[in-house]
């Protein structure tokens, strides 16, 4: 049987959640009348201890939606130079809605506040691009699921509070974050101005992700998600798994964690690095070892030519990460 750790992505729903999908309530929600993301949204929203919160077909349109509610046009966002927003959505930002991008450099992606502060340029007039916002992302994917702490994320709050600049948070996968540290997912919500949460990725719903912020930003980013193409219809269908998935997959995602240290460990990685669900393994035959775990039924991701990257999720379990580890061992 192949093993598949390209991505936690590649989940497939399960016949519980097809299920809540088929037997959905479902209304036109372009029209505001779908009750089921209606009480999707209102719930996330509450996790969060925001306002409101908007669904979308993916994150990148969340985060998209997330920023331009923040930064307009020919002003700029801070955040860290292997950032999703920066590096794995085609230049979305800029080319929809106009903003620039600065970023400081981490190798695990964390927040380096003396950095961004170096960096923050307040409104200068006609002279220099004006800060408006800052990016985090928790946990940060191309650091390999490394989490940000908390404490850092209030450091963050109180710098922005003092300059008047706003915070995103790109929480793609907060969910691991909470279940890994145990920080409740209002204290990270208290943390920001707005975030995105993806529900297709570590919950196991097939598509999905939410905008979450204020009452405004959210009827400002409806408004933009239509214009993007956005608009939806019967979309209860989607946000049934996304419910489904929060009642019943949360908190598994420990067992993804405890998973991707076995395969840490078996790559001859300290586990203890690993924080949540992605493993990032150094060498410099990338190739060869993607191509070497495929022969073994392992399929794994090439990230550049020098390190591949190991991701857990729903659809592997604890015999199946045993076997891979088994494979990778050898390799």
């Amino acid at each position: 049987m192949t093993v598949d750790l390209r991505s936690d992505t590649l989940t497939r729903p399960t016949p519980e959640m097809r299920r809540a999908m088929a037997e959905a309530e479902v209304g036109d929600d372009v029209y505001g009348e779908d009750p089921t993301v209606l009480a999707l949204q209102r719930r996330v929203a509450e996790l969060f201890g925001h306002e409101d919160a908007l669904f979308t077909p993916t994150g990148s349109m969340a985060n998209v939606l997330a920023v331009a509610s923040l930064v307009a046009a020919g002003q700029e966002v801070l955040c860290e130079a292997s950032a999703h927003i920066a590096r794995a959505e085609l230049g979305a930002h800029g080319a929809i809605t106009g903003l620039t991008m600065r970023t400081w450099r981490h190798p695990r992606g964390q927040v380096d506040l003396d950095a961004i502060a170096e960096m923050y340029a307040p409104d200068m007039g006609p002279f220099f691009v004006r800060t408006t916002g800052v990016s985090v992302e928790n946990t940060h994917n191309f650091a390999g699921g490394a989490v940000l702490p908390i404490d850092d994320l209030r450091a963050l709050r109180a710098w922005a509070d003092s300059v008047g600049v706003s915070v995103h948070l790109d929480g793609a996968r907060i969910w691991n974050a909470h279940v890994a540290t145990g920080v409740p997912l209002a204290e990270y919500g208290a943390c920001v101005d707005v975030l995105s949460v993806c529900l297709s990725k570590g919950l196991g719903a097939p598509v999905g992700s939410l905008m979450v912020g204020s009452s405004a930003a959210v009827a400002e980013a409806r408004v933009r998600r239509k214009r993007m193409g956005g608009g939806m219809r019967q979309v209860g269908i989607l946000a049934a798994a996304g419910s489904y998935a929060l009642d019943h997959h949360l908190e598994r995602l420990a067992d993804d964690h405890a998973h991707a240290r076995l395969l840490a460990e078996a790559c001859g990685l300290d586990p203890a690095t690993v924080d949540t669900n992605i493993v990032v393994v150094p060498r410099d035959d990338a190739a060869d070892f993607v191509a070497g775990a495929r022969a073994g039924g392992v399929l794994v991701a090439p990230v550049g030519p020098r390190a591949v990257r190991l991701v857990t999720h729903l659809d592997v379990s604890r015999e199946q990460a045993e076997q891979a580890a088994a494979v990778l061992r050898r390799l």
